[in-house]
């Protein structure tokens, strides 16, 4: 029993030790983020935020749930225009924050970084949080109604750029349509084209083949062909042939004759 009671007594002794150093240890380190939360903010008031930047996540890396640190961190980036850094302190700090204000600061800070990064829904909705933990914040509800403006804006050119992309694929496709009827009614012009030829050639070849084969067709086409070929005579030219050769004969008969009686002395009568 008093070995037992030796026991727990030990126990008792190791475990508050290790509970004061932990405690020891957490208020260094709290001290240390404190520490380094002051050294921060007077470098933000310097104006040398990528300084306060580096102290601030000293801060946080001492202690991680430092609200504060968190919150001036995202201050600091969005001083140094590192917008889109500056958005995930601010969501941390208006999650983790226990009061109202806080809360309402981070949101309206949020609210101006998605406005920088032109996340303008983002916007609407982290300006509408804020109101819900600080409604009487008029610059919150001034930054609203700009937010607001923009998103409609915004939505109106993307609307407008729609309507002109449809418009734009429409006249294409119509544009192509018409290409594709312009290339089909060459296509039909050419397929009667070739057609026209085609029957011009079919007619050709069977208008020679018909004039080839056709006399009639023949002489209309060579007229010379009309004419009788050398060595042949008509009935009528041989009749009109025989005719005049009868009458050669006859005057060639007569002129002999002639000259025969003009060779015979010529019986003369005298009157003695």
């Amino acid at each position: 029993m008093k070995h037992f009671i030796h026991l727990f007594i030990v126990f008792l002794v190791l475990f508050s030790t290790e509970e004061i150093k932990a405690q020891k240890d957490s208020i260094t380190q709290q001290r240390t983020a404190r520490k380094m939360l002051r050294q921060g903010n007077e470098l933000y008031k310097k104006e040398q935020y990528t300084d306060a930047s580096v102290a601030y996540q000293k801060a946080l890396g001492s202690n991680s749930n430092y609200d504060k640190a968190a919150y001036n961190l995202g201050n600091a980036l969005y001083q140094s225009k590192n917008f889109k850094e500056a958005i995930p302190q601010y969501e941390l700090t208006a999650k983790t924050a226990k009061d109202k204000f806080t809360k309402a600061e981070a949101y309206h800070n949020l609210g101006n970084a998605m406005m920088e990064s032109k996340n303008y829904q983002a916007a609407v909705d982290a300006f509408k949080n804020s109101l819900r933990n600080n409604p009487n914040d008029d610059e919150t509800r001034y930054n609203l109604a700009v937010a607001k403006q923009l998103l409609e804006k915004e939505k109106k050119e993307n609307k407008n750029d729609k309507n002109k992309d449809n418009k734009d694929d429409k006249d294409n496709k119509d544009d192509k349509n018409k290409d594709n009827k312009d290339n089909k009614d060459n296509k039909d012009n050419k397929d009667n084209k070739n057609k026209d030829n085609k029957d011009k050639d079919k007619d050709g070849k069977g208008d020679k083949d018909k004039d080839k084969k056709d006399p009639k067709n023949d002489e209309k086409k060579n007229p010379k062909k009309q004419q009788p070929q050398q060595g042949k005579m008509s009935p009528q030219q041989v009749k009109q042939l025989l005719e005049s050769l009868n009458n050669e004969e006859k005057k060639t008969q007569k002129k002999m004759n002639a000259k025969k009686a003009r060779g015979k002395k010529v019986k003369q009568e005298k009157d003695w």
